[in-house]
């Protein structure tokens, strides 16, 4: 257990990088987080470098992840994806590892849900979707993957949101299913 923990660290270089881009990104989009302090956002980010290497995971494949909510009572920081298309890096994917596991042939090379679990993060829920959305424009020509109902799921499908006609959809299909342009957004609370 003690290699995974260490893998989880950041190298003092990237480290750096990081916080350098994510506080880029926090100043040139303040609409995502209005009344929310830059300080406070990198000493919690200082503070647990577990949940840093998971930004960075969302950075290196494309998120772009940024503050979007600060919960006043738990003092817990919101970030989801914020690339204007599903991150580069997390498409191409099936739902989960049952969808994948029942692909006979054509197999994608990973699946939404462990892919996420490998970062640290979670699928985006349909409600903060609709949410990210209200921030901007996003997936106007891609789609991602949502976290789907168990009874949906159960019966072999999953869901899917994208952003067509200044209107957010939601799509179902069947979690084997997976395409060039489909992939998942990603959240990370602490």
């Amino acid at each position: 257990m003690e290699g995974v923990k260490t893998k989880k660290k950041l190298s003092p270089e990237r480290r750096e990088e990081l916080l350098s881009a994510l506080k880029a990104r926090f100043e040139k989009n303040m609409n995502r987080h209005e009344g929310v302090e830059w300080a406070k956002v990198k000493a919690k980010l200082e503070a647990n470098t577990e949940k840093l290497w998971s930004l960075s995971e969302m950075e290196r494949t494309g998120g772009e992840p940024d503050v979007v909510g600060h919960d006043k009572k738990t003092g817990e920081y919101f970030f989801y994806d914020c690339s204007a298309e599903s991150p580069k890096g997390r498409r191409s994917l099936c739902y989960d590892r049952e969808a994948l596991e029942s692909r006979k042939e054509h197999k994608p090379e990973n699946n939404a849900i462990d892919m996420g679990a490998a970062m640290g993060i979670e699928l985006l829920t349909e409600q903060e979707y609709r949410e990210l959305q209200k921030l901007g424009n996003f997936d106007t020509k891609t789609s991602s993957w949502v976290k789907t109902p168990a009874g949906i799921r159960k019966l072999g499908g999953a869901l899917f949101c994208d952003r067509r006609y200044d209107n957010v959809f939601v799509y179902h299909n069947g979690a084997e299913s997976y395409y060039a342009a489909r992939g998942f957004r990603g959240s990370l609370r602490f």
